[in-house]
């Protein structure tokens, strides 16, 4: 069976992105811990990164990936923009559009998009280090904008659906 690195980004004193006093690492660890549910119900095996408000660099957690032995590796995050309510919807970040990273950031996409976010794509990101320095697929998913209004009244209202789709996405590439 499938292993699978799920990677809450940011945490501890690094709150990612903040708007109105809403925190991208609690959103991002609530979204993980639902999707690592389902995984795990559905017979996936899953390495958590974080289960608290912990905070360790993202080369820390690519290595603590690579020591699992993973087959895949999910970073969630929410995106941000430089002024509120200017973007709206998910994007996933890859280290290439091609193989199987790919694959799986657009099937999470796809299931997201059914949930009701706008799909903004993949996009290669190679310098990002969870992207560059783990040994196995991964994906960066930002799931909406923080600072769009529009973008946490979905999250809110469709919380336990985004965390299904997210995991029907893994599900989808990993069996």
């Amino acid at each position: 069976m499938a292993l699978i690195v799920l990677d809450a980004g940011h945490g501890g004193a690094n709150p990612g992105a903040v708007y109105q006093g809403r925190q991208e690492k609690d959103d991002a660890l609530a979204l993980v811990l639902a999707v690592g549910q389902i995984l795990e119900n559905s017979g996936v095996n899953v390495y958590y990164t974080r289960t608290t408000d912990i905070y360790e660099s993202p080369y820390q957690k690519a290595q603590e990936a690579n020591a699992t032995g993973a087959d895949y590796f999910v970073s969630i995050h929410r995106n941000s923009s430089p002024y509120p309510n200017q973007y709206t919807g998910v994007e996933s970040l890859v280290y290439s559009r091609y193989g199987a990273a790919a694959l799986l950031a657009a099937n999470i996409n796809y299931q997201l998009e059914l949930v009701g976010f706008v799909n903004q794509g993949v996009n290669e990101r190679p310098g990002l280090v969870v992207l560059n320095s783990t040994q196995m697929p991964a994906v960066l998913v930002e799931v909406g904008f923080i600072n769009t209004d529009a973008d946490n009244a979905l999250l809110d209202a469709t919380f336990e659906e985004t965390a299904q789709a997210i995991a029907t996405g893994i599900l989808q590439t990993v069996q």
